[in-house]
């Protein structure tokens, strides 16, 4: 079961019109990650949990047939909660399941997960992964045999005993949820593992890639360790031995560095220069004397002669003037028009369909 319930406030405005399930990473919407990692690991029967534009979802998804799995959906009525949205699925669940955070790209190994939950004769058993400043999140400390001891919320750097977190990836028999209230919010992690420490729940602590997709610089980032091959997906196959996809229908005239992602219909003028870490969507066009690199630019958006594109976002249908700059962090929203001779950056977000005539905003 995979919860998709939220709004995604945090990655807006690439949020704003599109649910985040469905926000395109490199190639494919963003949950399809998961969808597929699932399946490596030998689980072919999902259930989404929808909140926001769930129509939309089902919409792009559709029935999982294409990925080799069967998708079904479930829509809260009201904002359930983490436990809340997991009980109201409590008849479509199987005695053991799996619950997932849709916000996470990860290749933790779920297979051995699982068979430590069965040796351990677990009740839950929560994926965990280690940090580098723990001190800013909550922790969980576990016993010499992965039983959880305790949570600990933020401590204090003079007192931390563990670096491990949650990871959102639960295996879970369906007798924990005898211990949530129906028809009501209930948190999980706040109101039914403190109730398990001790009956039943294990930690899975492992290295493997993880990644919460929260915010446009952790979409950024996700989009560069795809297609560096930090995280195991499929993008690496395509991307091939020089690390660069370029659909055969392109247009190259200018220069790309590897690694990079150009889709169906993108044309690159000359004296461009795209890459590295650069994906430009279905349609993309981009002038001349232009660079694009560390950015993503989506579907048919038009990025004029002269500009300079670092580390930012252009969401779907976009246009930008020449000479315009649009770096450090700066996210465009879809259908966003930008005259020529702008700056936006410092993590500006333009909301969609806004339009800023030439010379507008200057940092």
């Amino acid at each position: 079961m995979i919860l998709v319930g939220g709004q995604g406030t945090r990655l807006r405005p690439l949020t704003s019109t599109v649910p985040k399930p469905v926000v395109p990473l490199v190639d494919r919407p963003f949950i399809s990650y998961m969808l597929e990692w699932l399946r490596e690991h030998g689980i072919d029967d999902v259930i989404m949990s929808c909140g926001f534009l769930a129509t939309s979802v089902r919409n792009v998804l559709g029935d999982g047939s294409g990925m080799g799995i069967r998708l079904r959906f479930i829509e809260e009525p009201d904002p359930r909660g983490t436990a809340g949205a997991v009980k109201l699925a409590e008849p479509m669940l199987d005695e053991r399941f799996v619950m997932l955070n849709g916000d996470v790209l990860t290749d933790i190994d779920l297979t051995e997960q699982i068979a430590q939950h069965a040796a351990t004769g677990a009740r839950a058993t929560l994926a965990l992964v280690p940090v580098a400043d723990p001190t800013a999140y909550g922790l969980v400390i576990l016993e010499e045999n992965r039983s959880v001891r305790e949570f600990v919320e933020k401590p204090s750097s003079d007192s931390v005993e563990s670096n491990l977190i949650s990871a959102g990836a639960y295996v879970l028999e369906r007798d924990v949820l005898d211990l949530v209230a129906p028809d009501r919010n209930v948190s999980i992690e706040r109101e039914v593992w403190p109730l398990l420490v001790g009956d039943g729940l294990y930690g899975y602590p492992s290295d493997s890639y993880w990644l919460d997709i929260g915010t446009p610089a952790r979409y950024l980032q996700g989009t560069f360790d795809i297609i560096e091959g930090n995280v195991e997906t499929a993008v690496r196959e395509r991307l091939g031995s020089d690390w660069l996809a370029v659909h055969e229908s392109a247009e190259v005239f200018g220069r790309v560095i590897p690694p990079a992602v150009l889709e169906r219909g993108v044309r690159v003028a000359e004296g461009a220069h795209v890459g590295s870490l650069a994906v430009l969507a279905e349609g993309v066009s981009v002038g001349a004397g232009t660079t694009v690199e560390r950015s993503v630019i989506l579907n048919g958006s038009e990025i004029g002669e002269g500009c300079q594109l670092r580390d930012c976002i252009v969401a779907a249908g976009c246009r930008v003037g020449a000479r315009t700059k649009i770096t450090g962090g700066a996210v465009l929203g879809e259908g966003v028009t930008i005259g020529a001779d702008n700056v936006i950056t410092r993590g500006a977000r333009i909301f969609p369909g806004v339009t800023l005539p030439d010379g507008a905003i200057e940092f």
